[in-house]
């Protein structure tokens, strides 16, 4: 849990969530992706499930290879990217489970 985010739970607080949107917004514009759908709070929660399970760095690189993944399948017409990143999503967060038991 980050000081970005809600003590009680774990949501992103305003002034967070505010500057995070400007910055997809712009972002998004100058990748010249506009009209990407982004479950921010989606991406936060795996990203902060592989710091914990993980460490700290984790979370960045999980997100990335999620995207990357889900980006390579849609491209290669395996299916659309929503379907192809909740899958990878699901894979990752099985991964995060399976190290959590292993230590818990």
């Amino acid at each position: 849990m980050t000081e970005e985010q809600s003590a009680d739970t774990g949501a992103l607080v305003p002034a967070t969530r505010e500057a995070l949107n400007l910055w997809i917004r712009e972002l998004v514009h100058h990748l010249e992706v506009e009209g990407l759908e982004l479950d921010v709070d989606a991406v936060v929660q795996i990203s902060d499930q592989a710091d914990e399970a993980v460490i700290d760095p984790a979370g960045p690189v999980t997100t990335f290879l999620i995207g990357y993944v889900a980006g390579l399948a849609e491209a290669t017409g395996q299916a659309d990217f929503a379907t192809c990143h909740r899958a990878a999503t699901r894979v990752a967060e099985r991964l995060l489970s399976r190290r959590r038991n292993a230590v818990g």
